[in-house]
């Protein structure tokens, strides 16, 4: 099974439970790409010192992105409308968690870019 047709069942919640479960794993992936873009973002600014802002902005990204597609390919694959128990909701709001994500990703990287620029 090729990697898109893996993203395509999980997305469908064909791999494992019901409906729901390709938003379940698109919210999942939505709000840890956040908080890994949080972080990432603390440590750019200075305020914490454990780990790389570099290593953080860039996981933020690509998981936030991962959440995206997962929420896009859910929302293009359910059938039936809100409140239907497919995890047509899940979907709507894992999309903005998704995209924040690689926005606090993006930020992170930028600050940290900007701090180990050379002043002068």
């Amino acid at each position: 099974m090729s990697a898109s047709a893996v993203l395509i069942a999980a997305a469908e919640g064909g791999i494992i439970g019901d409906g729901r479960t390709g938003a379940n794993l698109a919210l999942g992936a939505g709000l840890l790409g956040l908080v890994i873009g949080w972080l990432a973002l603390a440590r750019a600014g200075g305020r914490t010192g454990t780990g790389s802002a570099r290593t953080g902005g860039r996981s933020a990204i690509a998981v936030g992105a991962v959440g995206t597609v997962l929420a896009v390919l859910h929302l293009a694959t359910s059938s039936g409308g809100p409140g239907t128990g497919n995890g047509l909701v899940g979907a709507v709001v894992a999309v903005p968690l998704g995209l924040g994500a690689v926005f606090l990703g993006r930020r992170a990287l930028t600050r940290f870019r900007r701090a180990a620029q050379p002043t002068g």
